[in-house]
């Protein structure tokens, strides 16, 4: 039920403030007619108010403290309680918390006051606390979901962990280039310039240095330029759905990443489904976690075929993003009737998978850096002593 923050007119033209629990706006005007008041405006606390989506890591420990405090026999408002009076919150964290339990104090079911906060709490976990409310079993389906959210936050760790050494990398190949380039080489102009010829990588990289010395702002600029404009095309649906699509076709690297989508849909749907939700939900739920528009575009499709009859394993079979094994397993679940338990253990195979392909990409990406490293440098180097080299000689010869 909406908290919402109106204005009224009491008796005697008054006008008045405040906040009240309604279904709608009607229901409200309905509730303040009855302490005879007059509704003015009226506005949802909840839609008004900006918030942002609490992090994995927050997600997993606030859905364990609530599986754990409840299964202890700790009734639901008091467990919430203790939730925001933990010492280790951020203020944010605590007005949150301390909002749903304000809500629920006032008789809202907890799924709902969590969808009342407006994106902080995602669907996957409002649906899973849903569907425990109705059939019971709210402090193991807290927990499940913490096991979710922390093993989708260390899979996430390990990703970014696994990129860190690349991009140190990266950025080491552009600050060394920029530094042969910007002050090494200009080092070796004048005496260059007083050899009667030079050869044409030399040539070449004496032309790169005078123009990097020249115009090194507009090139911070031009990459700056490059950069953002990157990021906001990204942010363009079109544009982010090739980029994706792309991702996935490439040599060796795009089956890396169809185990890593694969397997991240496989833990959210296993959740979801064992908790008892049905499964055309469980689909327009886990298709917004997979993490690449190309594949979650597809589940039109998918959802469409499920509702028509078609079995899960052969609607996810013309899904080009995810592994065969993804679509056997559920195959063999839906022949044995035991769909849950082939989801759980596929997740786990897959998430074991997903790990193997992370230290695979970065297996591929360390060496190939290395190796673009060092052809740059050393062919700066030849670039650097070819001519001295041939001017030794020439002295040598007179």
């Amino acid at each position: 039920m909406p908290n919402y923050s109106y204005r009224a007119q009491a008796p005697g033209g008054k006008v008045v403030t405040g906040t009240m629990l309604a279904s709608d706006e009607t229901d409200l005007h309905e509730r303040l007619k009855n302490q005879d008041m007059m509704l003015l405006s009226a506005k949802d606390v909840a839609r008004s108010q900006t918030y942002k989506r609490l992090k994995n890591t927050m997600l997993a420990e606030y859905a364990r403290q609530i599986g754990t405090l409840v299964r202890s026999g700790i009734t639901l408002v008091r467990a919430l309680e203790i939730l925001s009076e933990d010492e280790s919150l951020s203020p944010y964290e605590r007005k949150i918390y301390n909002e749903v339990r304000h809500q629920v104090t006032q008789g809202i079911p907890l799924s709902d006051a969590m969808e009342n906060m407006n994106g902080v709490f995602p669907p996957l976990i409002i649906n899973m606390f849903r569907a425990a409310e109705t059939s019971g079993g709210l402090d193991q389906t807290a927990l499940r979901v913490a096991n979710q959210y922390t093993k989708e936050a260390q899979l996430n760790a390990k990703v970014k962990s696994a990129t860190t050494y690349p991009k140190i990398l990266g950025f080491l190949i552009v600050g060394v280039v920029a530094i042969i380039f910007g002050f090494v080489m200009p080092q070796f102009e004048s005496l260059f310039n007083s050899m009667e010829s030079l050869p044409p990588a030399t040539m070449a990289m004496m032309w790169i240095s005078d123009f990097v010395k020249k115009n090194w702002l507009g090139i911070i600029i031009f990459c700056i330029f490059c950069y953002l404009l990157f990021y906001f095309l990204k942010k363009i649906p079109k544009v982010l759905f090739f980029v994706d699509m792309i991702q996935i076709k490439l040599p060796k690297f795009g089956h890396l990443f169809k185990v890593v989508y694969t397997a991240r849909f496989c833990r959210t749907l296993s959740s979801l489904y064992s908790s008892g939700i049905p499964i055309i939900t469980c689909l327009s739920i886990a298709r917004n976690t997979i993490g690449n528009a190309y594949i979650e575009k597809q589940f039109d499709q998918v959802i469409a075929d499920t509702q028509a009859g078609e079995t899960l394993s052969k609607a996810l079979s013309k899904v080009d993003g995810f592994t065969l094994k993804l679509m056997s397993s559920i195959k063999v679940g839906e022949e044995s009737g035991s769909l849950d338990d082939m989801l759980n253990t596929t997740a786990d195979d897959l998430e074991f998978e997903s790990e193997r392909a992370i230290s695979q990409m970065v297996a591929y990406l360390e060496p190939a850096m290395i190796v673009v490293m060092a052809v740059i440098v050393g062919f700066i180097m030849i670039s650097v002593i070819q001519p001295i080299y041939q001017s030794y000689s020439q002295i040598g010869k007179s």
